[in-house]
This record gives structure tokens, sequence and C-alpha cells, in this order.
């Protein structure tokens, strides 16, 4: 019942956004009163953040896959950005209402956005560690590196900066970033 609900609701988010969805609609769309609703999230910000808690899972769980394959970190480290980059750009460019409605409602869900970011710091910091344990990279605090290499990499990532960059081509930047990052990595600037 929980899934149908989220489901119910990310169609309500899609079609009113926001603001002018309401726990009364999503039970309404269902079929059942907003105090089944209720029993599930306990307000219409426990909905909302669910939402967006859903949504970016379903950027984050996918990389999980760089932090567990074998071979060579910087490689891994490099496809995690990239991967990163790709899942945001294209809920971007394919729907680009919800997408919308998805930041407006994960800017007011902070606590799932600060989960989010927790969640994307321990995937690469997990990366950097086992570069430091192969003596691939040479950096004294795996988790600073992390922060470093999210903040190097966050045109490629932040809703506004994807947002904004949408229509333009970042391939070849992403590459050029990630070089310098690497080096930097390789000698432990950090």
């Amino acid at each position: 019942m929980r899934e149908r609900i989220l489901d119910a609701a990310e169609a309500q988010l899609r079609r009113h956004g926001p603001a002018k969805t309401t726990v009364s609609d999503v039970a309404r769309a269902l079929g059942m009163s907003h105090a089944n609703v209720y029993r599930h999230f306990e307000s219409k910000a426990a909905l909302q953040d669910a939402v967006a808690e859903r949504w970016l899972s379903k950027v984050s769980d996918p990389l999980d896959a760089f932090v567990t394959r074998k071979g060579a970190a910087a490689r891994r480290l490099e496809g995690w950005v990239q991967a990163l980059a790709e899942a945001k750009r294209r809920k971007v460019l394919e729907d680009p209402e919800l997408f919308a409605a998805y930041h407006a409602v994960a800017e007011a869900a902070r606590e799932v956005v600060a989960g989010h970011l927790a969640t994307l710091l321990r995937q690469v910091t997990a990366i950097i560690a086992d570069g430091i344990r192969d003596g691939e990279f040479k950096v004294k605090d795996p988790a600073q590196a992390a922060r470093a290499v999210l903040s190097a990499t966050i045109r490629f990532h932040h809703p506004h900066m994807v947002r904004a960059s949408a229509g333009m081509e970042v391939e070849a930047d992403i590459k050029a970033v990630m070089k310098l990052v690497i080096a930097g990595l390789k000698v432990g600037v950090v």
C-alpha cells in the first residue's frame, strides 16, 4: 500500500506541483479516504519526504555498483561521477516538469537531502579508501578527499547547475575535471 500511495503522490505532484498537491488528492486518486493515507504517512510533509527519498534513491542506489566493483579506483571514481551526472541529466531532460516538482519537494526535505548527500559521500569515500589501500591514491583522509571530489564535480550533479546546463554537452568537461581530480588524488594533495 505504501508504494501505491507513493506512486499516486508522484502522479499528483506531476499534475499539480508540490504546493497544490494535498493528501486528499492522493487519497482520491486511490479511491480511499485521506485517513488511510495518514495511516502510512503522518503528514503531507512526511508523504512528500518519502517521495523525495524514493526519487533520490533511484539516483544513488545504482551508484553502489561502482563501490563494490573490482578494478582501479580511478576508473571506478570517474565512472561513478559520470553515472551520477547522467542520472541527474536524464531526470532533467526526460521530464522537466516532474524534475521541477521533485526538486521543490527535495529542497523542502532537508533531512532527506542530507541523507542523500551522506550516501554519495559514503560511496566516494569507499572508492577513495580502496584506492589508498591499493596504493593508487596517496591522500591521508578519504572522507576529506571525497568532499573535495563532490565539490569539484558539483556542476555535474547539483540540481540547479544540471538544469542550467541541460542542453549542453558536458561529457568532455567531466573527463577533464576528473583528470585533474584523479591526478590530485594520486599525488596526495588532500
